[in-house]
């Protein structure tokens, strides 16, 4: 457990620039905290309103303002076996006086902010832009004006959408008739393309990136995963990173074997974010084909699992720094990387940090790319599977200390009664287990059933990422303990895959009397001092499964929930959820219906509220009429998918 201490008496100078607040060239340059213009509020990703109407003292008199229920819903009436999925997970933005938001199958639309009313609503089908209604996620939209036009950008299915933002109406001078085929490249790789998060817009360019661009991605062979950036006026392509090195690149001499030739992916399938002075875009990029065997793409795999910096004006990569070499263990950067300034040894610093799903935070220079803190190379165990060669070493920061749990040992099994852990042990058993990265293993090899990861592919940390003070330089982070297993079979089929070895079943790491194998806390927030990597606080992040009858009787503390909630950080406090039960990828006892405000110096809770459902969108605050508000989508297989906003009680009411 790293050290704790209390929070760092530095206080930062705030200097909010237009070009971090707003997309448009006349946004004020003093910050009120009445709007939320991006989705992460700014584009450094910091999560963070400097609004106080909410406090410590009142916080407990919060109430259910309004809720707005998915436009998408309002498909399933109009398109015969239209089904909507309720893990709603969009963030919504404000600007002046309306609030904007998507929907899981890639509608918008515009809402009153002091009612939720609906002012309109864009519908791809019924302009005929898409056939099918369909689509599992959407997080969220971005906006621009140049102080006469304002306009919402959208990803919707195949498309980049631009809507004026006063009617929901196309722009017909953007792309063909408002929108951007994104799936037609220049590359013949390219057969489609999906999308979850929210576009990026920096300097009067709109930047994307992509979930697939094929239908299978279980094939050798496949396109890089460019991240593409479009004018912002007219929809033309003014520039396309490719995270696979082109000839000239020195990065070729990582792909042994000629493999970048044919390996692909490496996509942006999160959030970005940028710092429009220096102009870099900074690109949390994914795993190259395949995630857990790379027995086809030898060497360390560039630009593969790095956070790079590009050039917003020519896509140009300004630096790199890859945090896992030849990956194997789905340890994709799974959020936007958060820009702060803070001040290191007396000097100040302009730092990007990027959380990992490894429970790392790998803090770099945001110019050079250069680490902050040592950051070592360290020896990892080898690979036993046929035509696997693991990259002997491995990058561990070391500053900060990590925020989540490492590795398994017998040491780390569930013990709260003698036979919880017997049948803990006997389930480590049948499964290899080790350090972290340990390698994956082919099911069956030794009586074995696989391989724990430990973090899983779901974290460590996940797309909610963190939260940045700028004041302060504090970080927060939630994260959850939560094992997978990878388990390598041949393809079943000819023609299901190409690749030597996929990955098979188990995928979940089996529960002794259905709780979790490992020690708590099975989720947890961490608040970190940036200024020097410190730890100032980790605490559980709810009761957790305290109340199970296997342990019930036992007056244990709170054991921390497992699930996927995204922070809010206020001039105080700091918000957060227990996340949906309905989570993709999270093992069974995940999420809860609590929303809670944390003390933001001790890490207490303050307040907490049951919602209809658990939290599945970052949450965010703005003021209206005088009024601060929270909103937060929530939804699960009982409830439909949501904006819920909470508000202190109106004076006089």
């Amino acid at each position: 457990m790293p050290r704790m201490r209390p929070l760092s008496s530095v206080m930062l100078p705030i200097v909010i620039l237009s070009s971090g607040l707003g997309a448009c060239s006349n946004a004020p340059t003093v910050d009120d905290g009445a709007d939320w213009p991006h989705y992460a509020r700014d584009l450094a990703a910091t999560k963070y309103s400097p609004l106080n109407q909410i406090s410590a003292e009142n916080v407990g008199q919060l109430e259910v303002a309004w809720t707005w229920e998915s436009a998408d819903y309002h498909l399933t009436g109009e398109h015969e076996g239209a089904s909507v999925n309720p893990n709603y997970q969009a963030t919504p933005i404000k600007i002046g006086e309306r609030l904007y938001t998507s929907t899981n199958m890639g509608q918008a639309v515009a809402l009153d902010p002091t009612t939720g009313r609906e002012i309109w609503r864009y519908d791809p089908y019924e302009s005929g832009l898409r056939d099918v209604p369909g689509g599992r996620s959407n997080r969220g939209v971005a906006y621009w004006s140049d102080g006469t036009d304002e306009r919402i950008l959208l990803g919707s299915g195949e498309y980049l959408v631009s809507i004026d933002a006063a009617t929901g109406r196309p722009d017909p001078e953007f792309g063909g008739s408002g929108a951007v085929n994104l799936a037609d490249d220049p590359d013949p790789r390219v057969l489609t393309y999906s999308w979850t998060s929210a576009p990026l817009i920096v300097r009067d360019v709109v930047i994307v990136g992509t979930t697939a661009m094929v239908p299978n991605r279980n094939w050798t062979t496949a396109p890089p995963g460019y991240v593409r950036a479009y004018d912002i006026r007219t929809g033309e392509l003014r520039w396309r990173f490719s995270p696979i090195p082109e000839p000239g690149d020195p990065a070729l001499e990582t792909w042994a074997d000629s493999s970048w030739v044919y390996s692909g992916n490496g996509n942006v399938w999160t959030l970005m974010s940028a710092d429009e002075e220096l102009g870099h875009v900074y690109l949390p990029l994914k795993t190259t084909t395949n995630d857990w065997y790379g027995g086809a793409r030898p060497g360390d795999n560039l630009y593969g699992e790095s956070v790079v910096a590009v050039d917003v004006d020519t896509g140009e990569r300004v630096w790199h720094y890859q945090m896992v070499r030849h990956g194997l263990w789905d340890y994709d950067p799974p959020a936007a990387p958060n820009v702060l300034d803070v001040v290191i040894d007396g000097e100040p610093r302009k730092v990007v940090a990027q959380v990992t799903k490894q429970a790392f935070v790998f803090a770099l220079d945001r110019e050079t790319g250069e680490p902050i803190w040592p950051i070592e190379d360290r020896l990892v165990p080898p690979s036993p599977v046929p035509g696997e060669i693991a990259s002997e070493t491995q990058p561990f920061p070391t500053h900060p200390a990590p925020f989540d749990h490492q590795g398994i040992t017998i040491d780390d099994l569930i013990d709260f009664t003698p036979e919880l852990r017997a049948e803990a042990e006997e389930i480590l058993d049948d499964y290899v287990y080790g350090p972290m990265f340990t390698p994956p293993t082919v099911r069956g090899v030794d009586g074995k059933r696989g391989t724990i990861l430990m973090p899983g592919w779901v974290g460590g940390a996940n797309w909610g990422g963190a939260a940045v003070d700028p004041e302060t330089g504090m970080m927060f982070i939630p994260s959850v303990t939560s094992p997978n297993v990878t388990a390598l079979v041949p393809p079943p089929l000819p023609d299901s895959s190409d690749h030597r070895y996929i990955r098979g079943l188990p995928r979940e790491v089996p529960m002794p009397s259905g709780l979790p194998l490992l020690k708590p806390p099975y989720g947890r927030i961490t608040a970190i001092d940036m200024n020097d990597g410190e730890h100032a606080w980790m605490k559980a992040n709810g009761p957790g499964p305290r109340d199970h009858p296997a342990i019930a009787d036992l007056d244990l503390p709170w054991l921390g929930q497992r699930g996927r909630p995204a922070p809010l950080l206020t001039r105080s406090l700091l918000f957060i959820g227990e996340g949906t039960e309905d989570a993709l990828s999270i093992l069974p006892i995940a999420g809860g219906k609590a929303f809670r405000a944390w003390d933001k110096q001790t890490g207490e809770v303050v307040w907490e509220m049951d919602l209809p459902a658990g939290t599945s969108g970052a949450p965010m605050t703005y003021r209206a009429d005088g009024r601060q508000f929270i909103v937060v989508a929530i939804g699960d297989r009982d409830t439909t998918g949501r904006l819920v906003a909470l508000a202190l009680p109106q004076v006089g009411r």
